[in-house]
Parts: C-alpha cells; structure tokens; sequence
C-alpha cells in the first residue's frame, strides 16, 4: 500500500478539528453547526473514496463499499466509530475509526480491488452524550435498541431532541418508525471491528503500535440533583445550614472512596454545579453526574448499589433530598474470540506482537455487541496516553502501521466462526 495512509489520516483529522463549537479548541456536540459540516465532510470523503452513501434518521453516516458482484448474498462486515466529541475534545478519539477505514477504502478502490463482502463505515453522530446526557445514542438506533422517550430529552437551553432532529431535517428525523426502521438486521452482518485510540498509557508503556481488546468494561450514569434550602451566607449559622453544594461534596468522596476499594472498578463525578449560584448565598440546589464503570457487571451494580445507598444517608442527615435519574445502563462487553484471533494473525504476520488488553472507556462496539460479534484494534496515545483532551496524539507511523494492518485483515477475512 501507499506509505502515505498514514499522513492522509492525520491531514483528515486537523481537517475536521477546524469544525468546532467553540474558539481554540474542539468541540463537536450532536447536532450543532459543527457537528453538519463534520458530518458533511465525511459523506464528501466516503463518496470520494467510492462508496454509497447515506445518512440515517440519527445523523449517522453510512458508507457501502460494495461487494465483489460475483458474489452472490454478500454479508456486510461493519466498522466505524463515533464523530462527536467531548467538550474540548481530542481529534482522534473516535474519528481515527471512521477517517482510517474511509482511507484505506480509497486505496483498496484505486487499486481495483472489491472484497468478498459489503464492507460498511458508520460514523456514529453521537456517542459521548455531550449535548443531550445521553449514551450511545448514535449506534442504539442500529441496534435497533433506541429508547423513544430521549425525542422529548432537552438540552442546556431548552431544546428538545426532538426539535433539534426536525430542524436537521434528515429522511425520518424525529419519527419514530423511522427511528427503528434504521435498524440493521443481525442476519446480514458478519460482524463490527472497531478502530480507536487506546485513550490509555498501556500500549505506549510497553512499546507497542497495535493492540486487540479482549473486553470493553460496562459502565452506568447518572445525573443527581441534591436540593436544600438557600439562605444568607452571613446570617445562618453552620449548624442550622442545608447546604446542597457540601451535601454533594461529601457523596463526591462517597464515589471516590468506594470505587477505590477494587482495582477494576472506577467512578467519576465530571460535571459539578451550582445552579444560579451566588458567592453569598448558601447553594439551594447543586447538580452533579456520575460515571461508574468496572470490567465486571457485578463489580459496577454492587458498587452502584452502596453509592446510591450512601447518597440517600448524607441527603437524610444533612436535611436535604437527593434525586438520581439513571441513563440506561451499558453492560460489559466481550470481544469475539474469532475476530480478535484474525487480528491476531494479522500482526504476527507482520512481526509484531498480538497483544491483548481490556478497555475501560466506551466505545459504540458495546451497543453493537448486542446484535453481532464485535473486535476492536487500539492504536497506541501518544503524550502519556492522554485523551479527552486537546494534547490527545498519535503519529503518522502509527496510523500508518495500523493502516496497513486493517488492509491486510480485510484481505483475508473470513466469516467463519468456528477458526
């Protein structure tokens, strides 16, 4: 293959760093003017690279490479991640597995060379749940697993997911029927490999380029809202106070010390506020989330069940109330031996070492597992592994390696479970 894969990778991403929603920095939330260009840009490069190409009723961005047409009922194998980001975000997080298969399409294209089977690229249009608190909206609707009640979910100001799909104005947006008509049919897949960034310090601490995921670890999210009673900071004596924010402070500590107490399992408060605050008032009200996830789904529940436990306790002794509004939960999700083994082959092949390691961040093969055999292949972090951040990086020659490698598995794939 051409040793530019690589560089055109990266060139693709800077290219679509420059659509943000916000100033010096990246920012893609579902939806926004951003996240349209974005999502034009790539139906620009699917359909330059020779692929069909539409756009379902979520927003996500469906390129065919079709079969060899002497094949006859071809499978279509599925690859693809999401194109949304966290809030000043990483360019590679996500994108690097919609841009590389979309440039490895290219160069399998001018080469003249059509596969045993429909190869599909999704760029899922959300996943990190930024603008609506939701998670893996994208990939559920192909999974036929969407919950219809999001349509009517708001956003910072208001807006309804609802109103927001309608003024995007995609083929059955906001409809329902069309919603699960979006579905894919689990008899035609042959399976979901899914390209990513490690987003860890793993690869990169033992030397490696390419990595094989043997599990994705589940995870659960809330958005809990403790309520007191606001009152004058001067005037209320400390032992008379309900105070939502210190409430909160302390069920932070809560998530923090029980999720310490096994090494798989984790927990994280990544959003804290105070809504209409004010330096002189004592916080009536004080809003927060919470991430939980562990390699094991008994691990995760039983540790959701004493923090949910904990949370009522503090609320109750310090006065307060305390709602937890539960999206649904993700569970754990193995990776298909069969596929994780081809990827295997793959880099043994080429002399590097099959590597296996679990994943701790989501990633949208965990909704598509539901419905088919999934693989994932990390690619090493660069600047300690950093991601969800703008110092997130990779190189060229690392791209490239990991180019070369997905050519190589689509070459001799086989949908044969049983090797």
């Amino acid at each position: 293959m051409t040793p530019t894969l690589g560089q055109t990778i990266l060139d693709h991403a800077s290219a679509l760093a420059r659509f943000s929603d916000m100033e010096d920095g990246l920012t893609c939330a579902f939806l926004t003017p951003a996240h349209r260009a974005t999502q034009a840009q790539l139906v620009k490069w699917m359909e330059d690279a020779g692929m069909q190409v539409r756009i379902d009723a979520i927003g996500n961005v469906i390129g065919r490479y079709a079969a060899d047409p002497a094949v006859t009922e071809p499978k279509v194998l599925m690859t693809g991640s999401h194109f949304d980001t966290v809030r000043n975000g990483g360019r590679y997080d996500g994108r690097l597995g919609i841009l590389l298969p979309i440039v490895v399409v290219h160069a399998l294209n001018v080469a003249g060379i059509r596969l045993p089977y429909h190869f599909d690229i999704v760029g899922f249009a959300e996943e990190e749940g930024l603008r609506f608190k939701t998670s893996f909206l994208a990939s559920s609707v192909l999974a036929g697993r969407f919950d219809e009640a999001l349509l009517d979910r708001e956003d910072a100001d208001g807006i309804t997911m609802r109103d927001a799909l309608g003024a995007a104005a995609f083929p059955g947006a906001a409809d329902p029927a069309a919603l699960r008509a979006a579905a894919v049919d689990p008899a035609t897949l042959a399976g979901f490999v899914e390209v990513h960034i490690e987003q860890g310090p793993v690869l990169l601490n033992r030397g490696l380029p390419l990595g094989i995921v043997t599990q994705i670890a589940g995870s659960s999210r809330f958005q809990v809202r403790v309520e007191g009673l606001a009152s004058h900071a001067g005037t209320t004596p400390m032992d008379m106070r309900r105070d939502a924010a210190t409430g909160a402070a302390e069920m932070t500590l809560l998530v923090e010390s029980r999720c310490a107490q096994v090494p798989t399992l984790v927990g994280t408060v990544g959003q804290l506020q105070v809504p209409n605050g004010s330096s002189n008032v004592i916080p009536g009200a004080c809003v927060f989330s919470m991430d939980i996830r562990a390699g094991e789904d008994g691990i995760r529940e039983a540790a959701i069940a004493d923090i949910l436990a904990g949370i009522q306790s503090i609320a109750a002794r310090r006065g307060l109330t305390a709602t937890v509004d539960r999206v649904t939960p993700v569970n754990n999700a193995p990776c298909a031996r069969w596929l994780m083994d081809q990827l295997g082959a793959v880099l043994k092949k080429r002399g590097l070492e099959a590597f296996e390691l679990p994943s701790g961040a989501g990633h949208d093969a965990m909704m598509m597992q539901r419905i088919t055999d999934v693989a994932m292949l990390f690619v090493r972090c660069g600047n300690g592994g950093i991601s969800h951040n703008p110092l997130e990086t990779i190189t060229a020659e690392d791209a490239q390696l990991a180019a070369e490698t997905f050519v190589d598995f689509l070459r001799h794939f086989r949908a044969d479970r049983t090797n």
